[in-house]
């Protein structure tokens, strides 16, 4: 199989670029997510080292980073960082929607991982959701959700726009006959 990178959307090509990341307020709800990163690119070696420098206010610093490789084509084993290196290592029976990043100090961050070519609309939604305290939904269940919202979307636009391709609403309404009549309320008929 050869995997071809885009590098224009490389982020070590503008490091100007903010990392677009969520994070759950904190809080004592426990949740199975701890937010949503929405990476520019699947070159995981030029993304990594500024989602690392995001999160190291909150985290500590980050030293090792575990991926599915099914939405990574390459997985190095050690990337650059500010100040130190970042351990990355792949399993396939990881959550292939998902990033587990690990610092010593404070332990575990678990991250949703919209994929960089989701439009605007859906990562928002996903990265709104994902960050809920004490959420239950998986990474994997997020993005099934999602998809299944998106499908649902794109079927009423395409009802809509087969609706209005066909004439739209009908027919103007007409104005009621009644419109400028004289009423004359019912006995015992309040009007109401």
């Amino acid at each position: 199989m050869t995997t071809t990178l885009r590098r224009t959307a490389n982020r070590a090509l503008d490091p100007g670029l903010p990392v677009r990341l969520s994070l759950t307020p904190k809080t004592t709800l426990a949740g199975r997510l701890d937010g949503a990163w929405w990476p520019r690119s699947r070159d995981l070696a030029a993304e990594l080292p500024a989602l690392a420098d995001a999160l190291e206010e909150r985290w500590g610093r980050i030293t090792r980073v575990l991926v599915n490789p099914a939405h990574w084509p390459v997985v190095p084993h050690k990337v650059a960082v500010t100040g130190h290196v970042l351990h990355a290592g792949w399993f396939t029976e990881q959550d292939p929607d998902k990033i587990i990043l690990l610092s010593y100090t404070t332990g575990r961050c678990d991250l949703l991982v919209i994929p960089p070519e989701t439009d605007p609309a859906s990562a928002a939604r996903l990265m709104t959701a994902a960050a809920l305290p004490g959420s239950t939904l998986t990474a994997g269940a997020l993005m099934s959700g999602e998809a299944a919202t998106g499908r649902r979307m794109r079927e009423a636009r395409s009802s809509e726009n087969a609706w209005e391709s066909e004439g739209g609403a009908g027919p103007a309404p007409q104005p009621h006959p009644a419109v400028g009549a004289r009423m004359i309320p019912l006995p015992g008929h309040t009007g109401r």
